[in-house]
């Protein structure tokens, strides 16, 4: 019988799982009786395929060999079943057997079930009821509990445990301390979990990448980049993993040069065949503005996946070039792939920044062909659609059929839709709907303000601008950079700081006096952007065949929308500006956006 357990046991932790059963159903044949040895391995087979029948005739095998007592064989069940997603038949496998109630390695098993199934407040109190019944718990119940604390809601509870944890000495454990950072980072205060990855003594690969992939995963992009540099100082290695959370956060910045960086590592280190990186390289590239790049990279895949495709129909989407992304998306579904939420977003983004109505609300109505629900953030991107083409009145009817509660994404693409068009009456009720859900968003303020501003009305910008104040709300300082030569120059509106300023507001000058010759001039009198700074000094340090790229963390303005347009026509020049919502390709005097973004 050692034998056949042994056997069980090597399958079982080289993840041959199917082979696994199978060994066990020749042990059967063969006459031999499982053990309380045996059954552990073929559950944890059992589970890993997610074969809940097999794993209730497994349970059937426990009962009639009288093995149910035996702790291992009662974790095996209850770890089985939760992995499984039958969380009831874990509960009463549970509570019938009173020998589990003092055994924290049951206690562990359903705690993770709980969490693994997303039923948060089961696994919390089951860990209070343990706590209250005296049975002591360890790392592996940390490890299960911890995970749940996601949301701010519940960083109380993670706090909590984070005393507990203290307390009991597990802090020393660098699984756990992992775990609490990974916690900090996604829902606490940032510099809490820098503090305390500050005090881990021995810093591993994977404590760097905790705070690498919370860091990303919550938007905190420059944080990434800092922890990086500070990684490769320290001599630490990056995996995979790190590098994915790096290019996405090169992605989510513009930062291209250290993206070329990190591709030219992953070349050295013999990474280019990992598929999670390659899709992460075909972001990177497409929304760092080379999307020439991004497809080649794409076109040499030969195992590409969902998540390929996605990343380079957002990719063409985000360039308003739509009729590629169609192509892309039409392509995908030929060769067998099925969309899911996310590729839908990215090929009704596509349709919007295009001006494909009709192609956009096709795709829209064919959701359900795939048992796919829309979500909110697939109706921002028709009523975006229907915006464009000018048809606001079914755009807000629309939104009030909608049979999930619209957000501020959604009533935010009206509003945008209203600027466009002139249509106050709408912007008035879509701005009350918005802020509403999103009160502080700075940005809905200033888009109704222009809006009034458009229309000379002078009462509603001071209503507009009273109501910022009472809210103490200010406008985020719009800034531009440029790469050159590997490194960044940023400026901000009116900066004189640059080492170059006299050249570059010289040569502002001269292409201010161009443009209003063309009769293009501004029409209000907003200073000088960031934007038109960066384009100066693009022109002034860069050759004729090069496209100056420019990225704005704000939406680019009407006026300097007007002056870049004027200015690729004088210069005979292409400028790439990605802002808040996309980029715009300006040449020969038009931009990609055709005036709607």
């Amino acid at each position: 019988m050692s034998r056949w357990n042994t056997r069980l046991r090597e399958l079982a932790k080289d993840g041959h799982f199917k082979q696994g059963l199978d060994n066990y159903r020749q042990m059967l044949r063969h006459g031999e009786s499982p053990n309380a040895f045996t059954f552990p391995f073929v559950l944890k087979s059992c589970a890993a395929l997610s074969l809940s029948f097999l794993g209730q005739q497994l349970h059937s095998h426990v009962l009639k060999t009288g093995c149910q007592s035996e702790p291992f064989v009662q974790t095996s069940l209850i770890s089985m079943y939760c992995k499984c997603s039958f969380m009831d038949n874990a509960r009463d496998l549970f509570e019938e057997n009173p020998q589990s109630r003092n055994l924290t390695v049951c206690y562990n098993s359903l705690i993770a079930g709980y969490s693994l199934n997303s039923q948060i407040s089961n696994a919390i109190s089951l860990f209070c009821g343990m706590r209250r019944d005296g049975v002591s718990f360890n790392a592996i119940t940390m490890l299960g509990l911890v995970p749940v604390c996601t949301f701010s809601s519940q960083l109380g509870f993670g706090m909590s445990l984070h005393c507990c944890i203290v307390k009991s000495g597990l802090i020393t454990d660098l699984s756990v301390a992992n775990c609490l950072l990974t916690m900090y980072v996604r829902c606490g205060p940032p510099d809490v979990a820098r503090k305390l990855f500050d005090e881990v003594p021995v810093k591993e690969l994977i404590t760097w990448n905790a705070m690498i992939s919370g860091y990303c995963q919550n938007g905190h992009c420059t944080q990434v980049l800092d922890m990086y540099n500070e990684m490769n100082s320290c001599g630490i290695y990056p995996d995979p993993i790190t590098l994915v959370g790096v290019l996405s956060s090169c992605a989510h910045l513009g930062a291209h040069r250290i993206g070329c960086e990190v591709d030219k590592r992953i070349h050295i280190t013999g990474l280019s065949s990992n598929r999670f990186l390659r899709n992460a390289l075909v972001n990177m590239y497409a929304r760092c503005g080379n999307l020439v790049k991004a497809r080649s990279i794409f076109d040499r895949m030969v195992d590409r996946n969902l998540i390929s495709w996605t990343a380079i129909i957002c990719g063409y989407g985000m360039h308003g070039q739509g009729e590629t992304s169609v192509q892309l998306f039409d392509e995908m579904l030929e060769s067998g792939i099925q969309p899911d939420g996310a590729a839908f977003v990215g090929v009704l983004s596509a349709c919007s920044h295009a001006g494909l109505t009709y192609k956009g609300l096709a795709y829209f109505n064919e959701m359900r062909n795939y048992k796919l629900q829309p979500g909110p953030e697939h109706y921002s991107c028709v009523v975006d659609l229907l915006g464009r083409a000018g048809r606001l009145n079914e755009a807000l009817e629309l939104i009030r059929s909608m049979p999930i509660k619209p957000d501020g994404a959604v009533w935010g693409a009206l509003l945008g839709a209203c600027k466009i068009y002139k249509n106050i009456d709408i912007a008035e009720l879509a701005f009350e709907k918005v802020i509403e859900l999103e009160p502080t968003n700075i940005g809905y303020y200033v888009l109704l303000s222009n809006i009034y501003s458009e229309a000379e009305y002078l009462e509603g910008i001071q209503r507009v601008r009273v109501m910022m104040r009472e809210r103490n709300l200010k406008k985020e300082p719009g800034c531009s950079y440029v790469e050159l030569k590997g490194k960044v120059h940023l400026f901000l509106a009116d900066d004189r700081s640059h080492i170059q300023a006299e050249e570059i507001y010289r040569i502002l000058k001269e292409l201010e006096d161009l443009v209003k010759e063309l009769g293009n001039s501004n029409k209000n009198d907003v200073g000088v952007h960031s934007e038109k700074l960066a384009i100066a000094f693009g022109l002034l340090n860069t050759g004729l065949d090069t496209d100056v790229i420019v990225i704005k963390n704000l939406r680019v303005c009407s006026d300097c929308h007007r002056f870049i347009k004027s200015v690729s026509k004088i210069v005979y020049r292409q400028f790439i500006v990605r802002d808040s919502t996309r980029f715009h390709h300006f040449k020969n005097g038009v931009c990609s956006c055709k005036d709607y973004w």
